[in-house]
């Protein structure tokens, strides 16, 4: 991962001092909440429905296990024990005091962390897939391109105040799982016709109140003109985005309302002013870049060790767990493991302070010192040797982190929901809750098999509900909560979204409407066919017949 030079380490020592003297003058009634406002933002503060929240960047996901030990000592110091994944591979802390965020802010410039261009209307944090670098179908390892356009973008002093907030992915992987179609712009590495590889650009994806799936806008980009790309995206949405109308601000619209060619007419004629500028990446910007992710020290391993096969015969919750959190790895005698914090009664991306160190301590002993952060809120030992996995299931058993449900429907994705967001319509925790309380037999999990399930409290859909095989939406009817089921989202490769599939229903009704929409699936699947293959196969009717009967 990137390691801070002496320019980097000076320039948040200086950002944490600024954000002090800004803090200390607001809480003096020096500054008023107007004037505030983008100074707190730019830091990543936001005021909640209960407290200030503060969101942590995570670039492309990686942490060290310093990293992990530190934001522990945040969850412990200045929280109420616990953070919160998101599913844009950050953490957010929810209860820290508005007067102890400046040394909030200088403890994770310790360990080479901020909380710059978290929040406002800037670049967000680049993310990208939790298996990039290992993962044995990759075309080329993505973090480095995230990093490029992270440095490239951090500060900015042109696209610090877009008409919007701004979110890039990048996918080097043949199975998406960054969700890149549904970015401001997403990027997919691709071979061209020579056997190079470059990128292939997506523009205008987005969920939130009016959810669009990506258009292409660049066919095949080399390598040498990725920011010079991306800077003419981002030149044409700073001039003729909307800044009249927040609703109507991002770049998803401003592609609709242009039309795709015009808009492709447009930036290509600001990339040919740029295209052959200094911005033009070089062999050696591009090498020094990828040489922060270089392989660690792999020893040379038998694949699928005897010991391996010995251990998983023998015993049924170690092969349940294997089958659902371990993945194949580019190295022979390696796995990927997914560390699942959707157990019952826990709100879906929290984790503990205790948890966090455990992390640490894991990362240091099985996965050479780092862990991922999944946009499913999960966390990712990328190097685990297979010789291993039996020792690291114990562990994490014995830390209540040994989850098998990765991948099932109670391994869902929530936002925070009415319990802490001011924007929120109704709450989401309960939701999942009930849910999982509904699901909770591992048998019928691996019957019903693969379905993505996803809440969010709000039209903001922080809990990427769109693209959920099954979507829940919280909704305001005249002071009570009500929610929305949407039915055939998808966020990888053949990328969907969901179809409301008729009124809304009550919270208690809300475990039963989800078992009788399973229930129709299982009646009708086919063999070898997930629920996402099944619904387009019928169609949305079958479903919302059996529902709202039920529901008569």
């Amino acid at each position: 991962m990137y390691q801070y030079d002496n320019y980097d380490h000076q320039m948040l020592r200086d950002r944490v001092a600024q954000f002090r003297d800004q803090t200390a003058r607001y809480l003096e009634g020096k500054l008023s909440e107007s004037e505030f406002l983008p100074l707190r933002l730019q830091n990543g503060l936001y005021i909640q429905r209960l407290a200030p929240m503060l969101r942590i960047a995570v670039p492309y996901g990686m942490l060290s296990s310093i990293q992990l030990r530190k934001l522990a000592y945040i969850a412990n110091h200045y929280d109420k024990g616990y953070g919160h994944f998101t599913t844009r591979q950050n953490i957010q802390f929810n209860w820290p005091a508005l007067e102890d965020l400046p040394d909030l802010l200088a403890d994770l410039a310790e360990v080479e962390m901020h909380a710059i261009q978290t929040s406002g209307n800037c670049i967000r944090n680049t993310t990208t897939d939790q298996f990039a670098g290992v993962a044995p179908d990759e075309l080329e390892d993505s973090r480095s391109y995230c990093e490029i356009i992270r440095q490239w973008s951090s500060f900015h002093p042109e696209f610090a105040f877009l008409p919007r907030k701004f979110k890039i992915a990048v996918c080097g992987t043949k199975i998406d799982q960054a969700a890149t179609q549904v970015h401001d712009i997403g990027i997919y590495l691709i071979t061209g016709a020579d056997g190079e590889v470059g990128f292939r650009i997506l523009v205008g994806g987005g969920l939130g109140r009016t959810p669009i799936l990506g258009k292409e806008v660049f066919e095949f980009v080399e390598k040498k003109h990725l920011l010079t790309a991306l800077d003419a995206i981002l030149r044409v949405y700073n001039r003729e985005g909307r800044r009249d109308n927040k609703y109507k601000a991002r770049i998803k619209i401003l592609v609709k309302e242009t039309g795709l060619e015009e808009f492709k007419r447009k930036v290509n004629l600001e990339w040919e002013l740029i295209k052959d500028s200094s911005l033009q990446l070089t062999e050696e910007e591009i090498s020094r870049c990828g040489s922060f992710f270089s392989d660690p020290a792999y020893q040379q391993l038998e694949d699928q060790p005897d010991t391996l096969k010995q251990q998983l015969s023998e015993n049924i919750l170690f092969t349940n767990w294997y089958e659902q959190n371990v993945n194949p790895h580019k190295k022979a005698g390696y796995s990927i493991v997914t560390v699942c914090f959707k157990a019952t009664g826990v709100a879906p991306g929290d984790v503990s302070d205790i948890q966090l160190n455990a992390l640490a301590d894991l990362a240091d002993k099985y996965s050479f010192g780092e862990v991922r952060v999944t946009h499913d809120q999960n966390v990712v030992l990328a190097d685990v040797q297979q010789q291993e996995l039996h020792s690291l299931w114990q562990e994490l058993q014995s830390k209540a982190m040994a989850s098998q449900n990765l991948g099932l429907m109670s391994d869902l994705i929530c936002c925070p929901g009415g319990d802490f967001c001011a924007l929120a319509n109704a709450k989401s925790i309960p939701i999942a809750e009930s849910i999982q309380r509904k699901f909770d037999d591992f048998d019928e999990l691996k019957n019903i098999g693969k379905l993505s399930l996803n809440i969010s409290g709000c039209m903001n859909a922080c809990g990427h509900h769109h693209v959920g095989n099954i979507g829940i939406l919280g909704v305001d009817k005249k002071g009570e909560e009500f929610y929305q089921v949407s039915m055939g989202g998808s966020s990888s490769n053949e990328a969907s979204l969901g179809k409301i599939i008729g009124p809304a229903f009550a919270q208690e009704e809300i475990p039963d409407v989800i078992e009788t929409i399973v229930g129709v699936y299982k009646s009708n699947r086919e063999t070898g066919e997930d629920f996402i293959d099944t619904y387009r196969r019928l169609g949305i009717a079958p479903f919302k017949e059996k529902v709202y009967a039920k529901a008569d």
